[in-house]
């Protein structure tokens, strides 16, 4: 179809050429995805898409037309919102649910619930958490003791707690987050980091929530290294804190 959409080979679409097509021939084009195209046009002043957004939307693509969605997310769709969706399981109830706590538009959460894919899922929250869970187990386990973990002489000896005094193992400024104090801060810690941070995982993605919540880690232990030469530190709280930076602009908007 493209001498159709596109004779004169602009590479832009006019998108009444393409939903008349879409119509005449009795195309099964999902109705979402035609109100995500007439939504991106309207952020045109001629009306037109570009070809290669109407590739990437046909294919569910989260490239170029995703970006251009949220950066027009202004615009409001020619539908019902996405609250009164009916009929859905409980995985997309669960999206709708993300959509709604993390996009602030509701043509961004419209976009994000109908292109959401489980693959790859939000593993590194999860791998983080159940990391520190049974970091936590063992050494409760192996020390007899499970809270206030750090006055005990075995636990320093550990060789993933930060102490000023040891900066020059690297590795410590990062591994400390698998060491925890005791239940309270095992579990507030573990909490946050499933409520707020897949969520976000879920929709920006495990590279750039995973540089997120270890750039909070470092932060943590390099703030520690020069305000306090004496304090050991333990616990995922830098990254947690980080986490709940990035979600309050959200909350904000």
């Amino acid at each position: 179809y493209a001498p159709q959409l596109d004779p004169e080979n602009t590479g832009f679409i006019g998108v009444e050429t393409f939903a008349s097509l879409v119509h005449s021939h009795e195309l099964p084009l999902d109705p979402a995805k035609l109100d995500m195209l007439v939504a991106l046009a309207q952020g045109n002043d001629e009306g037109q898409v570009c070809y290669q957004e109407l590739v990437d939307l046909i294919s569910s693509k989260r490239s170029s037309s995703f970006k251009r969605a949220i950066a027009n997310g202004q615009r409001a769709l020619p539908r019902d919102v996405l609250l009164d969706e009916t009929g859905l399981g409980f995985y997309k109830r669960f999206v709708r649910y993300v959509a709604y706590e993390i996009l602030p538009c509701e043509m961004d959460r419209r976009w994000y619930f109908y292109q959401h894919r489980t693959c790859p899922p939000p593993v590194f929250m999860a791998a983080v958490t159940l990391t520190q869970i049974i970091v936590f187990l063992c050494y409760g386990a192996r020390l007899n003791k499970w809270v206030l973990q750090t006055y005990h002489p075995e636990y320093m000896k550990s060789p993933l707690v930060y102490h000023p005094g040891h900066r020059a193992r690297a590795w410590r400024f990062l591994t400390y987050m698998f060491m925890h104090v005791g239940l309270e801060q095992l579990g507030f810690n573990a909490l946050l980091q499933l409520m707020i941070g897949v969520p976000l995982e879920m929709v920006h993605g495990i590279l750039r929530i995973s540089f997120l919540y270890l750039a909070g880690v470092l932060a943590g232990s390099l703030t520690v290294s020069i305000t306090d030469m004496r304090a050991p530190l333990v616990g995922g709280s830098g990254g947690v804190y980080a986490l709940c930076s990035a979600h309050l602009a959200n909350v904000v908007m």
